[in-house]
């Protein structure tokens, strides 16, 4: 069955997108025992916790006409299937299989594991609103999730070079 997703279940998707990212780098300061690197995984957290503020804000903007469905979808499957895309997309339990740390890994592997999972859901974030900015009128605010797709490449750079200077000095 093919879904058409108005403009509010896509911005409900990116808010739960920007949620599970908070909830994986809080996750992830946790799991290191490099004190001096839980700051990063805790600034990470509190810029998706804007991210989600600035989809919420969108979506509160839209009008009547906007958050109607565009198909008919009485026991409103649509939005519950947006939210399990969410989930198993971007920044979810499941990718996050591959963020399950085992105790025989040393804290650098750890770090380093956690990292290179980090960039791989940052981008495919980042893939994700590239798709969503397509559906967005204008007005709405597309320039916002520019900002956010550069922001989200910026986090990107922040890990790749902590992923670098661990590789270069372990």
């Amino acid at each position: 069955m093919g879904y058409d997703f108005n403009a509010d279940e896509v911005f409900e998707m990116a808010e739960q997108i920007e949620r599970n990212g908070v909830s994986f780098y809080l996750e992830a300061a946790e799991k290191i025992s490099d004190k001096s690197l839980r700051p990063l995984f805790h600034d990470l957290a509190a810029m998706e916790v804007e991210h989600e503020k600035v989809f919420a804000s969108m979506r509160t903007a839209l009008s009547n006409e906007e958050k109607g469905p565009t198909v008919f979808d009485p026991e409103g499957e649509a939005a519950l299937y947006l939210r399990a895309l969410a989930d198993l997309q971007v920044f979810s339990k499941e990718g996050e299989e591959d963020f399950t740390l085992h105790e025989d890994l040393s804290e650098q592997e750890k770090i380093k594991k956690i990292l290179r999972t980090a960039m791989c859901l940052e981008k495919d974030s980042i893939v994700f609103y590239l798709g969503m900015k397509e559906l967005v009128p204008e007005k709405l605010g597309k320039d916002k999730i520019d900002k956010i797709i550069r922001e989200e490449m910026g986090h990107i750079r922040l890990l790749s070079g902590l992923r670098e200077k661990l590789l270069t000095t372990g």
